[in-house]
């Protein structure tokens, strides 16, 4: 049946024979051909030693004999080093020309994200004296602004026609990552910001960028680019190196006639997902070029290799003293727990903060937050200082925190791609990790059929004994009042703020009618 359904479904033809990046080994530096010296003790200072299979694989095709002959579609399990697999290439190729100006883009759904892989860029480009900027709307745009484009030096008593500046302006980065919105923004309305130099598109989380328009950021890029000064674009056959031979070779060949070796005036891309959308519609608006596929396996889903899956099944009314019993057989142990939407994130989180003592320290962190308490609290978590974070959907994309040991589904998820996402947060870089999910009876057989997409047959169920949830019930009576009493005041609070706010328009109004 399940094969019979993937047939239905329309595959681009260059989809049909991917590379498998699982047949490539891990590559100690030391011995990766043509890694410039430089960029060797950043990495170490990273605690990298060698490259991941995807890494090792990406950088055959862009630095090695592919050489960018052609556009990277790489589907890879979460966890796997997908954003060091297009840093580091991206990083060597434009260290050999010494231009300033905006060279590389990479974008991302989120705010978070983009930090996240703005400083993997920041920590290896400064050593071939590239620079790297951030467009995410995390402070003021003049802010944003002064750090992205270079003005000119002015010498004192010499009157300028201020019409002359916007001619002098430059970037002053090489690398930009960015939120579309904010990008959007800078091309809108950020005088000396220009694409007409990008020689390589990022395009992370791919699926989720294209599944919402953002202000029609991909055409508008796409548009820029396409009339872009085809000087800017590196000669293939200027990088090629003599040989490749330290690498085990495993290429799809039958690029066209014609077109190897030869120069590629083009926007160069790479496309990434842990769940690549397949849509052919959608794929489309890439426009992409000569597009090679790599993937592990034949299954579009996939979990990381040593992640455990269970299943916790109990009663919808008794679901927090469930949690609140797993999260104390857990102890200590770097956890995050999702929800469904960022209301229930938050009630939640306010519920278990009123368990007494637990003797875990528990935040929250959802789209409900201002940007910086989000920064602050993902800071705590990884320096240990918080044990759990209960969260939205906020952070099931990419986000990377070391030694997250468990990831507790509170409610299942609608689809397999956001199991998948959720999951991906733990058992990453080859560690091991635990999924948990809450389930009713009646959601047993929807996770069977959810995880076997993902060829995961194996979920056992997780007891948890009687005498623990029988423990709880006092303390969880007094604390779903606690949390009555809270709403009741937070949501008195927003219609105070709400009715005083109307107010103040009204005054507006009142106002500006009388000038």
């Amino acid at each position: 049946m399940e094969e019979q359904k993937l047939r239905s479904v329309p595959v681009l033809p260059w989809m049909r024979s991917p590379v498998d990046f699982s047949l490539f080994e891990e590559c100690p530096l030391d011995l990766l051909p043509f890694l410039d010296s430089r960029l060797k003790v950043p990495l170490h200072n990273m605690g990298i030693s060698s490259l991941f299979p995807v890494q090792v694989a990406v950088w055959q095709e862009t630095i090695g004999p592919g050489d960018f002959e052609r556009d990277l579609c790489i589907n890879s399990p979460t966890g796997s080093g997908k954003t060091l697999a297009y840093a580091l290439p991206i990083v060597q190729k434009l260290s050999t020309r010494a231009v300033k100006c905006l060279r590389a883009l990479v974008v991302l759904p989120t705010r978070d994200l983009a930090i996240q892989v703005k400083e993997v860029f920041a920590a290896i480009a400064p050593a071939v004296g590239l620079s790297v900027g951030l467009a995410v709307g995390q402070s003021s745009i003049a802010d944003e602004i002064s750090e992205l484009i270079k003005r000119p030096k002015l010498e004192a008593g010499i009157c300028y026609d201020p019409e002359d500046f916007s001619l002098e302006l430059q970037s002053s980065v090489d690398i930009l990552v960015a939120t579309p919105g904010r990008l959007m923004d800078h091309i809108n309305s950020t005088k000396g910001f220009t694409l007409e130099h990008l020689c390589y598109l990022v395009v992370d989380e791919t699926d989720r960028l294209l599944r919402e328009a953002y202000q029609s950021w991909l055409p508008t890029v796409l548009r820029l680019t396409r009339s872009s000064d085809e000087s800017f674009y590196p000669c293939a056959s200027n990088y090629l190196p003599p040989a490749f031979n330290s690498l085990k070779t495993i290429r799809r060949f039958g690029v066209e006639r014609g077109f190897k070796g030869k120069p590629s005036p083009r926007l160069m891309k790479m496309v990434l997902s842990a769940t690549l959308t397949q849509d052919p519609s959608k794929l489309a608006q890439l426009d992409l070029h000569h597009p090679l596929f790599l993937t592990t396996g034949k299954r579009r889903y996939q979990l990381p290799e040593k992640l455990e899956s269970y299943k916790l099944v109990c009663e919808s009314k008794l679901k927090p003293m469930y949690l609140v019993a797993l999260l104390q057989n857990i102890g200590e142990e770097k956890s995050i727990v999702f929800t469904s939407s960022v209301e229930s994130t938050h009630r939640l989180c306010t519920l278990l903060n009123f368990f007494g003592d637990l003797q875990i320290k528990i935040k929250e962190y959802s789209g409900l937050q201002r940007q910086s308490v989000r920064s602050k609290t993902l800071k705590a978590f990884r320096e240990g200082e918080i044990q759990v974070l209960v969260s939205s959907d906020a952070m099931t994309r990419g986000m990377d925190v070391e030694g997250v040991r468990n990831v507790i589904n509170y409610d299942i998820p609608a689809y397999i791609k956001t199991y998948v996402h959720r999951a991906g947060r733990t058992a990453r870089a080859g560690q091991s990790g635990r999924c948990f999910t809450l389930l009713r009876e009646d959601e047993v057989r929807r996770l069977k059929k959810m995880l076997q997409k993902a060829d995961n047959k194996c979920c056992p169920a997780y007891s948890i004994p009687s005498s623990s949830i029988e423990s709880l019930h006092v303390i969880y009576t007094s604390a779903l009042e606690k949390l009555k009493e809270t709403v009741e005041l937070e949501t008195s609070r927003k219609r105070k703020i709400g009715f005083k706010s109307s107010r103040e328009r009204k005054g507006n109004k009142t106002n500006h009618s009388k000038e």
